[in-house]
């Protein structure tokens, strides 16, 4: 048998490779772009490179007409995301994260669905020194996007077992590990000088080369039984698999991923695959080879092909195993036995090992904000004063106040009561379930609202609950702007797409443990469908479920959509 030859698509490179390779490594012009009080904006070349910085610049929708007609300039701000392995804050970084988004953002945070800080509405003149006080508090926005390894997740419950430390430490070391080598970052916002004789060009990046990747590319590590970072919708994820109660090593999945494009049958959420087993000591190896195996075949002219799950499909998956096992020099073993249970949080005061205690707040769609009736933000801050453990960000946008002795226990209740802070048992299950891109104003894909809509939405949803008596019934839900998957809404049990202003694709049928993508249901509704339709099925789900059985298990069963053979991968 002829080994197949394996090649990148052919096609003249996007415009975002030339802007990649004239970047000198990154840099392009923004030091001195950044100077500039003219505009509030920079050119887009610099634009599409603030992305390996951590940072977009956006603008806010909801004033963009009125100011076209005033011949203004867009309201151009910038969004800034920070590099957090595994969510883990210290109570000073959440202070300092708190302080710049009143003083240089818009007053409010964002939990995201990769387990760190957003900022939002930062100005151009603002933005070098919000990166310094970041940086002063050990903290950074490098590779926070762009075209590289993003934030790496890993299971955030501390509670669980010993082993989760473990694998934060992993997940920690990795995101160190595959970072971009080139001191741009450093040049450019925290004022190091270039060295003079610095490495030739072929030294400077030895893993991602001149050019980066073809588009991001993400990784997780999940604990089971809880799968509560989507291990299955990143590029590459790692399944911990523990044995007399130590971490023996990590099931391997690739080429998962949920963004696709409306109307484009070329592109589709799609699940990771597992192709092995390797050990703990082992895992930067896979890590590293499986990125470099995308940076020389993905796709370099279509962006929207160009993410690891299709470059997976066109050279097939036992293709990709071979090469990696040639990159490796050794061959992976045979993937072990595992189970989850479910892919959420759970919330409230549990108490873990060494006698730690440990509360998850429910945070509606990750926004850490204050309102009139209930002051978020400013009682998170309280408690970071007082506290002496961590704060660990969910990959659900919630947030667990970690590591609490039973000392400190009785201050930090007494603040929660305070400010009366919520675990979301006063909500319906299926709110406590559900996640939000933030979309409109400020996201420019966005088609349609998410973050500021869903709950309201929700809020009608809850009457259907109440009155078929669902409301403690756990359902996952969620909603984005557009198709690009930030909420990973392919692995909704409900999801909504937006299509337009006030119009979504509606989705249903994922599994409740992140195992299955659910499929497409209707096209292009609006709310007097969505809730007509959930009211009949909803009521159907109540009257016709089997003992335990889940809503995405139960709307393939009764036929309401229909699964696949392989019943993971949806390409509606």
């Amino acid at each position: 048998m002829v080994k197949q030859k394996l090649k990148a698509p052919d096609g003249a490179p996007s415009d975002v490779e030339r802007i990649k390779r004239e970047s000198n490594f990154l840099r392009g012009t923004l030091r001195e772009v950044m100077l500039d009080r003219i505009s509030a904006g920079i050119p887009d070349d610099d634009n599409r490179l603030m992305k390996h910085h951590g940072s977009y610049l956006q603008d806010d929708r909801d004033l963009r007409n009125e100011r076209q007609k005033q011949k203004l300039e867009p309201a151009y701000q910038f969004m800034l995301r920070v590099r957090l392995p595994g969510g883990v804050a210290t109570p000073s970084q959440w202070l300092v994260m708190d302080e710049l988004a009143d003083k240089n953002g818009n007053g409010t945070l964002k939990l995201t669905t990769r387990q760190t800080f957003q900022m939002h509405g930062i100005l151009k003149w603002n933005m070098k020194n919000t990166i310094q006080e970041i940086h002063a508090t050990l903290l950074d926005t490098i590779a926070a996007c762009g075209d590289v390894n993003r934030n790496v997740l890993c299971t955030s419950n501390p509670y669980q077992s010993e082993i989760h430390m473990e694998v934060y430490e992993w997940a920690k070391h990795l995101s160190n590990y595959l970072l971009p080598r080139t001191r741009a970052y450093h040049e450019v916002w925290l004022d190091e000088e270039k060295v003079a004789g610095s490495p030739e060009v072929d030294d400077v990046e030895p893993m991602y080369g001149p050019l980066y990747l073809p588009r991001k590319f993400k990784i997780a590590i999940a604990v089971p039984p809880s799968n509560d970072i989507d291990v299955f919708s990143q590029d590459l994820g790692l399944i911990a698999i523990v044995e007399d109660g130590k971490l023996i090593g990590f099931n391997v999945a690739i080429g998962g991923g949920m963004g696709s494009s409306h109307g484009d049958k070329e592109t589709y959420p799609q699940l990771a695959k597992i192709i092995g087993f390797c050990t703990p000591d082992q895992i930067q190896d896979v890590a590293e080879k499986v990125i470099t195996i995308q940076r020389d075949y993905g796709n370099r002219s279509e962006r929207k092909n160009a993410r690891f799950k299709y470059t997976v499909d066109r050279l097939g998956l036992e293709t990709v195993k071979e090469e990696l096992e040639n990159r490796l020099g050794w061959s992976l073993a045979e993937a072990k036995p595992y189970h989850f249970d479910d892919n959420g949080d759970r919330y409230g005061w549990v108490k873990g090992v060494q006698g730690k205690w440990h509360y998850t707040l429910f945070i509606q769609n990750g926004r850490i904000a204050d309102s009139d009736d209930y002051k978020l933000k400013t009682a998170l801050r309280e408690i970071a004063k007082v506290h002496k453990g961590e704060f660990r960000l969910t990959a659900n946008q919630n947030v667990i106040i970690a590591d609490v002795s039973s000392q400190k226990k009785k201050k930090i209740n007494e603040l929660i009561e305070q400010f009366g802070l919520t675990d979301g048992s006063h909500y319906s299950a299926l709110r406590r379930s559900s996640m939000a891109c933030v979309a409109l104003p400020t996201c420019g894909l966005a088609m349609a609202e998410a973050e500021r809509y869903l709950p309201k939405l929700i809020d009608k949803i809850d009457d259907i609950l109440d009155e078929t008596g669902l409301r403690d019934k756990e359902i996952t839900i969620r909603m984005t702007g557009c198709p690009n998957g930030c909420a990973r809404p392919g692995l909704g049990e409900i999801a909504f797409m937006g299509k337009a202003v006030g119009k979504y694709n509606m989705y249903l049928g994922a599994a409740f443990d992140g195992s299955r993508l659910n499929k497409m249901y209707r096209e292009n509704i609006g709310e007097e469908e969505i809730l007509s339709e959930l009211r009949v099925i909803l009521s159907r789900y109540a009257k016709e479920r089997e003992q335990e059985e889940h809503f995405g298990d139960f709307v393939i069963r009764a036929g309401i959509v229909q699964a696949t053979t392989d019943g993971t991968n949806f390409h509606a």
